[in-house]
């Protein structure tokens, strides 16, 4: 049984757990506050879950998501997650994180910053499009008529097919929108950014892969 590390618990690291448990992973949870403040939330999970230091969520991952801040990114331990493929969830929020000049003026991405940061690991671009409560009323079995594609984008092919792997588990397509530098297609502010969302969580929009790909070519910059 493969198990999957979490550095940062918040409200899409915690949903991606819930996904992974319910589709029969283990899960290593972690976040910058200490196990004990996940305690209610291992309690939750049960018995496939447990707390740990992010040091220790990344040794344990055979894929390891990172949903921080990405103010925090540097935060992020480098040697646990050496050789391993990485979910990069992080969106840029100045208002929240400041400004970060290589992303004020287009000239990298925040995946591409996550990547340089972690230069032996596999950076993939995930989950930064959709909401949390809307990742979780979206899953479909594969081949269901509704079934929604979610964006990737990564560097290292072997990894793209790791995380397509995964997503599929978990109840969704991939759509590989291509190397990392692409994840700007899907940034806030672009038409496929919120994609899924509906007037309330109930009205959640299932998305195919041909309309993810219209929605990222009509990003600009």
């Amino acid at each position: 049984m493969s198990t999957i590390g979490f550095i940062g618990s918040g409200h899409i690291g915690s949903t991606v757990a819930r996904l992974a448990v319910a589709a029969g992973y283990q899960v290593v949870v972690s976040n910058s506050r200490g196990p004990q403040t996940l305690a209610d939330l291992v309690a939750e999970l049960g018995p496939n879950a447990r707390a740990a230091t992010p040091e220790e969520a990344g040794r344990a991952g055979d894929l390891v998501v990172i949903s921080v801040p990405l103010r925090a990114y540097l935060d992020v331990p480098v040697e646990p997650l050496a050789g391993k493929t990485v979910i990069d969830t992080c969106n840029y929020y100045p208002q929240r994180d400041g400004h970060i000049a290589e992303l004020d003026d287009a000239s990298t991405t925040g995946s591409e910053l996550v990547q340089k940061h972690l230069p032996t690991a596999h950076v993939v671009k995930l989950f930064n499009n959709i909401f949390f409560e809307t990742l979780r009323t979206l899953p479909r079995k594969a081949g269901a008529p509704d079934r929604t594609a979610l964006p990737i984008a990564g560097d290292d092919a072997n990894a793209k097919v790791q995380v397509t792997e995964f997503l599929d588990a978990i109840g969704y397509d991939a759509f590989d929108a291509g190397p990392l530098a692409e994840g700007w297609r899907w940034q806030p502010a672009t038409p496929a950014y919120g994609l899924y969302a509906g007037a309330t969580i109930q009205d959640a929009v299932p998305a195919d892969a041909e309309k993810v790909r219209r929605l990222l070519d009509a990003a600009t910059r």
